[in-house]
């Protein structure tokens, strides 16, 4: 039995935390950990290690506070469990008092295209869910391209997501909006009210342990966690996380349905699926392959659970 956690050292205690979860996180370099906010020697000995482990340092001050919310919890310093109880982390109980309308717990495959032409295509090829991300400045393009997408997935079972442009999204009719993290703290409150009560499903983007607690307070429909791999798609402000990181995200964040996000094509779908995780976006892996329906087909075929015996 472990002794309680006002009795351990410290610098002990992190190295204990080291020796059990340092396979897990390889890979990344040492941050510099934040102030500590506490002189409580869990939370010093898990800001420390989590920042020796590579998370930043609002992720690394995040876990510090829920290593000490679980030890207070269960009355003892278990070094070799992970914070991965949503409690501990302050995330909302369920059900939430904040929360956008749900959507299913596993997406499935998650095109993210373009286009509409693009999203109509694999709408009918049968991927379950798909995005409409178009970059433009023009907001006449914009709203035709939402309001093309819209339609051109009639019919087919798919839910539509719109990137970004969630007052045309509300107008057209689309299933839901995905955003990213800078996106959803330019919201005010009217706004988020405003875009909650259309009835729309939220899909928020984060990239660590502090962007997914808050996410959390809003109540998305899902929450994407990335970037898992390298991508070049866009330009990312936090390394790839890689499945490791993934692995622990999904364990917290189990009550919600979950997105793996950036540069996973088909020969990681394994190992992310491995994690838990329930959907898995592509874009180049389908974009760019020389038969996108077959490549979508098979996609999906490796998405499915086992069958059993």
């Amino acid at each position: 039995m472990h002794k309680t956690p006002d009795t351990r050292d410290s610098d002990a205690m992190a190295q204990a935390m080291l020796t059990h979860h340092a396979a897990t996180f390889a890979g990344f370099g040492a941050e510099q950990p934040p102030p500590p906010t506490s002189q409580e020697p869990v939370y010093l000995a898990a800001l420390n290690a989590c920042s020796t482990l590579g998370f930043i340092a609002h992720d690394a001050e995040c876990l510090a506070q829920a290593w000490q919310a679980q030890s207070l919890r269960t009355g003892a310093f278990e070094p070799a469990q992970w914070p991965d109880h949503p409690a501990d982390f302050g995330l909302q109980p369920v059900p939430r008092a904040q929360a956008f309308a749900p959507c299913p717990h596993q997406l499935g495959l998650y095109a993210v295209l373009p286009d509409a032409a693009w999203v109509g295509r694999m709408a009918r090829a049968g991927v379950p869910t798909v995005q409409l991300r178009f970059k433009s400045t023009d907001a006449a393009a914009i709203n035709r391209e939402i309001s093309a997408a819209v339609q051109a997935v009639q019919g087919t079972g798919a839910l539509l997501f719109i990137n970004d442009h969630w007052q045309a999204a509300i107008a057209a009719g689309a299933y839901g909006i995905h955003l990213g993290q800078e996106d959803l703290d330019a919201l005010g409150a009217n706004e988020l009210q405003t875009l909650r009560t259309s009835g729309l499903r939220l899909g928020v983007s984060t990239h660590g342990y502090a962007e997914m607690v808050r996410a959390d307070a809003v109540g998305p429909s899902y929450i994407a966690m990335g970037a898992v791999f390298p991508t070049t798609l866009k330009k990312m402000a936090t390394a790839p996380q890689g499945v490791g990181r993934l692995g622990v995200y999904a364990r917290l964040l189990h009550r919600y349905p979950q997105v793996a996000i950036g540069g996973i094509g088909q020969e990681q779908f394994a190992q992310v699926l491995a994690t838990g995780v329930g959907s898995i976006a592509v874009v180049r892996a389908l974009v760019n392959a020389p038969d996108p329906e077959a490549t979508a087909a098979q996609l999906m075929r490796q998405m499915e659970p086992p069958t059993g015996r």
